[in-house]
């Protein structure tokens, strides 16, 4: 059943909450809304009281201009005080990154996990992010949000068949729905570096994850995150890509937040 909170600017953010157990909220991160997390979700469901929520800007959940990650941060404070004040937390890609500024910002998180944040680990990438971001705005800008959604996705490493392939989908009218909200997840990701000062703030146990088919470089984000960590972990998640199946996906949180 859907509820709702709201956000200290007086945005209204929209959730679903199921299962029994210790709280655990997901994160979804570009181009998704709550409903994206529902698999996982649903595979946590037997251990965990678990919240998916719709991010402002996107789903049924509402938005106040002007952006800021820390109005984002806010949204987590209030949904995790209407679930009972204290929450562990997992987020995925970008949604990963608010996941961390949120511990970092000192939110009541008892745990927090994380998976294939895409932080850049070399200069070109760092640099590609700058010029994906400078698009980006002046794309949203002017309006044209199936150009947005075309430039994160060649970001995202899709080529021009596939993306061609997408704008004839079924998903494509959602995705541009959401397409403002890429400039929120691009705030997110601050300098594209990876924010080891503020993850040093962290005072839970974090655990950064990433799949083992995904190239070496999420492997070396995931690592650097958990490094920079008073209490951080490092694991590999066998045989996956950036698109982890929950199935695979359930068991390891379930063990890192039961531990």
């Amino acid at each position: 059943m859907e509820k709702t909170t709201v956000s200290r600017d007086g945005t209204r953010i929209a959730y679903t909450r199921s299962g029994r157990g210790p709280t655990v909220v997901l994160v979804s991160g570009a181009l998704s809304t709550g409903g994206t997390m529902a698999p996982l979700a649903a595979a946590l469901a037997d251990r965990f009281d678990v919240t998916v929520y719709d991010r402002r800007g996107r789903g049924e959940s509402g938005d106040t201009a002007p952006y800021a990650v820390e109005r984002e941060v806010e949204d987590l404070a209030a949904l995790i005080d209407a679930l009972g004040g204290e929450a562990s937390l997992f987020g995925v890609s970008s949604g990963g990154a608010l996941a961390l500024r949120a511990a970092a910002s000192g939110l009541p998180v008892r745990r927090v996990a994380v998976y294939e944040v895409p932080y850049a680990m070399d200069d070109a990438t760092a640099r590609a992010g700058a010029e994906y971001r400078e698009r980006l705005t002046e794309a949203l800008g002017q309006g044209r949000r199936g150009d947005a959604v075309e430039l994160f996705l060649r970001l995202a490493g899709l080529g021009e068949e596939m993306i061609q392939g997408a704008r004839r989908s079924p998903m494509w009218a959602g995705m541009e729905s959401v397409a403002p909200s890429l400039a929120y997840d691009d705030a997110v990701m601050g300098d594209n570096r990876v924010p080891r000062s503020e993850i040093a703030s962290i005072a839970c146990p974090l655990l950064a994850l990433a799949g083992g088919a995904s190239d070496r470089w999420w492997h070396e984000a995931a690592r650097a995150i958990a490094d920079a960590a008073p209490d951080g972990s490092y694991r590999i998640v066998e045989g996956q890509t950036h698109m982890v199946e929950p199935g695979v996906l359930a068991p390891v949180l379930t063990e890192f937040f039961t531990r």
